[in-house]
């Protein structure tokens, strides 16, 4: 039988799994990028193995992480979910959960799809870090705190830095693989793959304003980044704008 090399912290069979069929695969699907959007915040101050195992049931009560349901989410439902112990029974994050499908969708309003506008905060391509190890890992990054601090000023909640870090890991906006782990050549080769509305496994499975954003500076202990457009800010930073697609 063949053996993978895989990052550490793949290793129960649930997190197997989803490390080698989902984490740092690009995801460009409004539908799943909100539903990992939620998912990571329900996550903080718990394990990722938990969520896992709590993910399909979170599907099936906020109707499939549709924004546009969960948006209208009355106290009826807020009360019906926290009596749910298939998912986080936290009155906070349920709350986010809503707050941010209403932002969800105002960002879907001003630039077309929420894919568009998240995906400027690395340039519109994966950046790939050359890990060696876990060790190093930040929790947070420069493109992190830009995306985090937007999220915050557009109405989202938690979307702290080191929320927005792990959710930019999962959709594949960044390769935070080990460089030895088979799934970073993987992505390399292929990193155009994207995982569709359908495509995920469960644990039942076995616009016309500018924002500035700071983007990563190349580090050549990270491996590459996209590198800042010319423009700079006040205190010298180069910057990118993002914008909502002409029309």
């Amino acid at each position: 039988m063949k053996t993978f090399t895989r990052c550490p912290w793949a290793k129960t069979e649930l997190s197997i799994a989803y490390h080698d069929a989902e984490w740092g695969v690009p995801v460009h699907d409004d539908r799943l990028l909100f539903e990992f959007l939620i998912l990571e915040g329900a996550q903080a101050g718990l394990s990722w193995e938990t969520i896992l195992k709590k993910r399909a049931q979170y599907r099936r009560v906020f109707d499939h992480f549709k924004a546009q349901k969960v948006a209208r989410y009355d106290q009826r439902k807020v009360k019906k979910l926290l009596a749910d112990p298939g998912i986080i029974r936290n009155r906070l994050k349920i709350a986010a959960a809503i707050q941010n499908a209403k932002a969800f969708l105002a960002v879907q309003k001003e630039f077309g799809t929420f894919d568009h506008y998240l995906w400027q905060f690395v340039g519109g391509q994966p950046k790939v870090n050359s890990w060696t190890s876990l060790r190093p890992l930040p929790a947070r990054t420069r493109e992190s705190d830009a995306m985090s601090k937007d999220l915050f000023k557009r109405g989202f909640k938690f979307v702290g830095s080191t929320i927005c870090n792990a959710f930019m890991q999962a959709i594949g906006m960044v390769n935070d693989h080990v460089v030895d782990c088979f799934r970073f050549d993987q992505l390399q080769l292929d990193p155009g793959g994207t995982r569709s509305n359908a495509s995920p496994i469960s644990s039942g499975e076995k616009a016309n304003r500018e924002v500035t954003i700071v983007p990563s500076e190349p580090d050549t202990a990270r491996g590459s980044s996209i590198k800042p457009r010319t423009s700079k800010d006040k205190m010298g930073i180069a910057v990118e704008r993002l914008r909502p697609p002409r029309k």
